[in-house]
């Protein structure tokens, strides 16, 4: 395996552990020393979305001297506003790779995994990142199997260039992990991990726009995949993963309609200035049981989130949820079974009937004014 677990060395000679340790510093001063990146960015309404500015922090926690390309694709006027977003994005940024084709519209493997292929042969870059998003997960491993590299998943942290922290056993277990392989060393981050600078940049610092050459787009290699459409919910809210609140309901709500109290708490929130940026999310056992999408869940095989305030109303607390909301920076937990799971990671815990204490918070909040 080219990622493969750290452990402790045997005891051998003073000689030899001194030596092992100075050619390992030696190794991570090189690394940091020829570090570039290319970030396989994302973007929407004409600008980056906040996963992939999370991975330009990722990058530059590998070193600080790292020299970072961002790549973005598509096409249309809402590309090319993205690219003037990215330039200006960190300061690190020394290059916006701009791939604009109809056949890279839309997150399909195939042609993004060619792209990808492609811009690391002509590159030659020593990382490249992409966020653990739907897109990500999904072009990364595809990718590569093209340049014949082991990636690493979901990194948390990063220790050294090449030595990196990601999560196993849906959370309940942080495993170090080192890349021995060759050139690049691909992983995908978890942006909740990764808080991009709130802090605009400087103007003066603005990385130039290069076009990619697409010549090697063809029928033969965009693959057997084709794009169908997009469902989605028309909301103005920001998606789940960038709330800064979001208060969750489980099967304990018994239903749809009974959904409609968590919305209403949601409102009152972003009214008394908390937050504008509040979601309403839900667990595995809501979804499938019909009371809201399945774009509304909160776990390991939903959206990862780790937002300033977490509600948690008739939430049991199953591992596979807590992997997926943990990383929050306060979480309340309403349940009226004292023994349920959320309680061992909430920051306050009630155990009480929700309902009553959804008609309590909702009277006591002021409405907007």
């Amino acid at each position: 395996m080219a990622a493969m677990a750290v452990c402790a060395l045997r005891r051998g000679s003073g000689y030899a552990a001194a030596g092992f340790r100075c050619s390992s510093r030696l190794l991570a001063q090189s690394l940091r020393r020829f570090a570039s990146t290319l970030i396989v960015a994302e973007h929407e309404g004409g600008f980056v979305k906040p996963s992939s500015l999370s991975a330009l922090v990722a990058a530059e926690a590998i070193t600080k001297e790292n020299r970072i390309s961002v790549l973005l694709g598509g096409s249309g006027p809402a590309l090319h506003k993205a690219a003037d977003h990215a330039a200006s994005s960190h300061p690190l940024v020394s290059e916006v790779l701009v791939a604009d084709s109809e056949a890279l519209a839309h997150p399909l493997a195939e042609p993004w995994a060619q792209l990808l292929h492609s811009v690391q042969q002509k590159g030659g870059y020593s990382h490249v990142i992409a966020s653990s998003t739907s897109f990500g997960k999904n072009l990364l491993p595809r990718a590569a199997a093209l340049l014949d590299v082991s990636p690493v998943t979901d990194v948390t942290a990063i220790k050294e260039p090449r030595v990196f922290v990601r999560p196993i056993y849906a959370g309940n277990v942080l495993c170090t992990v080192k890349y021995t392989g060759e050139d690049p060393c691909m992983m995908s981050i978890r942006s909740t991990s990764f808080s991009p600078a709130t802090e605009a940049m400087s103007e003066t610092k603005v990385a130039p726009i290069t076009q990619v050459d697409l010549s090697f787009l063809s029928e033969g290699t965009i693959g057997k995949s084709t794009w169908v459409n997009l469902t989605s919910q028309d909301t103005e809210r920001p998606d789940l993963a960038n709330a800064r609140v979001v208060v969750t309901g489980g099967r304990g709500l018994k239903s749809a309609e009974n959904f409609k109290l968590l919305e209403q708490l949601a409102e009152k929130l972003g009214a008394a200035g908390l937050s504008f940026y509040q979601k309403v999310g839900a667990t595995r056992a809501a979804v499938d049981a019909g009371y809201v999408p399945n774009d509304l869940q909160v776990g390991q095989t939903g959206k990862i989130v780790a937002p300033e305030l977490y509600m948690a109303f008739g939430v049991s607390g199953a591992i596979q949820h807590l992997a997926g909301m943990r990383d929050s920076k306060v979480i309340v937990a309403v349940n009226k079974d004292a023994d349920a799971p959320i309680f061992q990671v909430a920051d306050y815990g009630l155990v009480a009937d929700l309902f009553e204490v959804l008609d309590e918070l909702l009277k006591k909040i002021p409405d907007k004014k």
